[in-house]
């Protein structure tokens, strides 16, 4: 199947892509839970909780959250899957500097840990999770089928991946509101906040390169998952996935 070159932040920089990842978010670590917030209109938060749910009938008591970022997903999860173990792992050592805060502040620093790690070649033995889950970072991996079956190595026979990512809307008038809304208000809004020119650019051209709902399920078979499911929230701005190892 042929690939076409991958989406970056920097589209000048001739570095790879996860260095180029690397360097926007630690330029917008500060900012980052603002601008998430203020460009959903506060509706990630809903999405957030709809996936954490998603695997309380499974009760994991060691999960891995892969792009962890700010930690916002693993602190949700701490809280409502109450889990003996969350390690949030991700390449933005700024990010995650922003996140040991979080969780410091959270009381939750006995039950999230925080490492450096690579969703392509994780550091993890095979079979060591409950639950692996990642919130609106896959479409940031380097390699998105080498993630994939990363996830799956290290996740328990039976165990459970929940992956949620941002989408474009597949029907009028959503469809060609959120393109416009993503294409001008977004980079807009993006700019005067993080004052990065290039993040909130990247942003909405990565969730169109990213393979959207049908598309992901064979990816996710192919690389080791049964039983997937997706379910689209708010007319498809952002899909949840459910898979079984």
């Amino acid at each position: 199947m042929p690939h076409n070159p991958p989406v970056t932040p920097y589209a000048a920089s001739a570095a790879p892509k996860r260095e180029q990842v690397e360097t926007m978010f630690n330029n917008i670590a500060p900012t980052y839970d603002r601008l998430n917030h203020t460009l959903s209109l506060g509706i990630d938060r809903r999405w957030r909780r709809k996936a954490v749910d998603a695997l309380k009938p499974f009760r994991p008591s060691t999960i891995l959250d892969i792009a962890t970022g700010t930690g916002d997903f693993a602190i949700l999860a701490a809280r409502r899957l109450a889990p003996d173990r969350i390690i949030g792992v991700d390449i933005s050592e700024g990010m995650m500097e922003v996140g040991r805060q979080k969780v410091k502040e959270a009381g939750l620093d006995t039950v999230i840990s925080f490492a450096k790690d690579d969703s392509t070649g994780l550091s993890f033995d095979d079979s060591t999770f409950d639950a692996v889950t990642v919130a609106y970072g896959a479409r940031n991996f380097d390699d998105l089928e080498a993630g994939l079956r990363e996830m799956c190595r290290v996740l328990k026979p039976g165990g459970h991946l929940m992956l949620v990512e941002l989408t474009t809307p597949p029907r009028f008038p959503m469809k060609q509101l959120f393109k416009v809304y993503a294409h001008t208000v977004m980079p807009f809004i993006g700019r005067i906040i993080s004052h990065d020119d290039s993040a909130y650019t990247y942003l909405p051209h990565s969730m169109e390169a990213f393979p959207q709902a049908e598309q992901l399920v064979p990816l996710m078979r192919q690389s080791g998952f049964s039983a997937v499911n997706f379910k689209r929230f708010t007319f498809g701005l952002s899909t949840m996935y459910l898979a079984t190892k």
